[in-house]
């Protein structure tokens, strides 16, 4: 140890080379896992009544890579390579769950550049709360339980999380570097990360480990009581391609195959967006999150699902149709979103296009025509594409006539509170997304959604709804990763993490 500027700190470790991206990865997850324990145990001496006369700082490590060209292998990829020759670097944090990602991003940067990563202690701290991995009550841990109180405030001892500096000036494009300072590898910083992985527990009520790459926001509990349903039969009838499925509480009920049975225990209130997840290896499976109604909700989750770095997102739920030719039950592919919510207003200004994406697009029209059995021109009797207005005021259809003309000059077809912040942050954050909706009503032509005709819609559709949004999913998968995450979400300079 030692004790340089009255800072306790882990002896620090020598900065090595790697051409081996695992083994890369095995050292980070060994400087990680270090690092976090030393935090770990001067904690919990401090709780338990240990003077502390210096501060207690560990520091995340870190992956960098030097090159010196512009070339590159393959000018078709959207990730894996830097933007040009220099210092590139990002803090890691949670190997152990990012293994398979970290190893395929570091595998790809030694491929397309010819040259090792380097793999180190970075001078990023890692806060105190973060090396647990659940949220932990520190202020009630220090007070509670019998403990002596502490004449410390805890900022005093150890570092905490830092919400000035933990941002998204990567992902938004403003981030402002200091001459000589090394460019950014990935959209997310290690605390930036730590913070939204804690989060992710708070509002779902799973933990992060469980989160799979292909991701479902819905707006109405019936989607999420149809998906539990199928999961569970398909856990009770041995299906080959799944493992396990968890629900809230981290009720995990795991594949007759492997044994079957059921651990954990439901929470004694839902969360406020429950998540719920059909696990695969590789994390290939799907997850499911009730994000309630509001922008608000849309945006929250987003945020935070981002860092894991999935593969597709995608809404299912339920719109207001706006054509007197729609029928309650039609469903609305969106190609389009008039952004009417005001979430993302500042990190993502309205004169930015949310351009609809080609591979989601095909995938849910293929989907829709296949469980429905409808095609070309007779499809078009179920199905619109266009666009769809996203607004913040539930009420909208009453009280302001403005609204209904900028609709109309949108030439939106549907309207629902959540698909254009789902749409906008999964443009942020380079993470394919898509919308298909289905019309419960029509306000704006008499027809609103009363109780007795909401049950009986939300029997007769939902079904059949989650079914077109499951295989659009599974055609996702059939593609190589490389086309998904197509060029079309990255910037002029872009980071090499996907």
């Amino acid at each position: 140890m030692n004790t340089a500027l009255s800072v306790l700190t882990p002896e620090r470790l020598a900065t090595e080379t790697f051409t081996d991206a695992a083994g890369a990865v095995a050292r980070l997850d060994d400087i990680y896992e270090r690092n976090t324990r030393f935090l770990r145990d001067r904690f919990e001496a401090f709780a338990n009544g240990q003077p502390l006369t210096t501060r207690v700082r560990a520091s995340y490590p870190f992956v960098r890579i030097t090159t010196s060209t512009h070339a590159r292998l393959d000018s078709r990829l959207s990730y894996g390579f830097v933007a040009g020759p220099g210092v590139h670097e990002t803090t890691v944090t949670r190997p152990d769950l990012f293994r398979t990602y970290l190893t395929e991003q570091i595998g790809l940067l030694i491929e397309n550049h010819g040259v090792p990563v380097e793999i180190g202690e970075s001078t990023e701290p890692i806060p105190v709360h973060f090396a647990y991995r659940r949220d932990i009550n520190v202020e009630a841990a220090l007070t509670g339980g019998g403990m002596p109180a502490l004449d410390r405030p805890l900022r005093d001892v150890f570092d905490t999380p830092d919400l000035a500096a933990i941002d998204d000036a990567i992902a938004n494009g403003t981030l402002q570097l200091p001459s000589g300072a090394p460019e950014p590898l990935a959209l997310f910083p290690a605390a930036r990360v730590d913070y939204s992985l804690h989060r992710l527990y708070h509002y779902t009520g799973t933990d992060p480990e469980h989160f799979q790459n292909f991701v479902i926001f819905t707006n109405y509990q019936f989607y999420v009581d149809a998906f539990a349903r199928l999961c569970h039969e398909r856990m009770s009838s041995g299906q080959p391609s799944a493992d396990a499925f968890v629900e809230p509480g981290n009720v995990i009920t795991r594949n007759k195959r492997s044994g079957g049975g059921t651990t954990g225990g439901a929470p004694e209130r839902m969360p406020q967006m429950p998540a719920f997840h059909l696990v695969e290896p590789r994390y290939r499976g799907i997850t499911m999150v009730n994000i309630g109604t509001g922008p608000s909700n849309a945006r929250t989750i987003t945020d935070h699902v981002a860092v894991l770095r999935p593969h597709a997102w995608l809404m299912l739920g339920h719109c207001a149709g706006l054509r007197n030719t729609q029928r309650l039950g039609d469903y609305v592919l969106a190609h389009g979103y008039v952004r009417e919510d005001h979430v993302l207003d500042q990190e993502l200004p309205l004169w930015i296009p949310i351009p609809a994406l080609a591979e989601m697009q095909v995938a849910l029209e293929q989907a829709v025509g296949e469980v429905t059995g409808l095609a070309g021109f007779e499809l078009k009797r179920l199905m619109r594409t266009g666009t769809v207005a996203s607004v913040d005021n539930r009420n909208w259809e009453i009280g302001d006539s403005a609204i209904i003309r900028r609709l109309s000059q949108s030439r939106a077809i549907a309207l629902d509170m959540e698909s254009a912040a789902i749409a906008a942050n999964g443009f942020r954050f380079r993470v394919p997304y898509g919308a298909l909706l289905c019309v419960s009503d029509k306000p704006l032509h008499g027809e609103i959604k009363l109780a007795g005709m909401a049950g009986e819609f939300y029997r007769q559709r939902v079904g059949q709804h989650l079914e077109i949004g499951l295989k659009a999913l599974e055609k996702l998968k059939s593609q190589e990763w490389e086309r998904l995450h197509s060029r079309k979400l990255r910037s002029f300079a872009e980071v090499a993490f996907q």
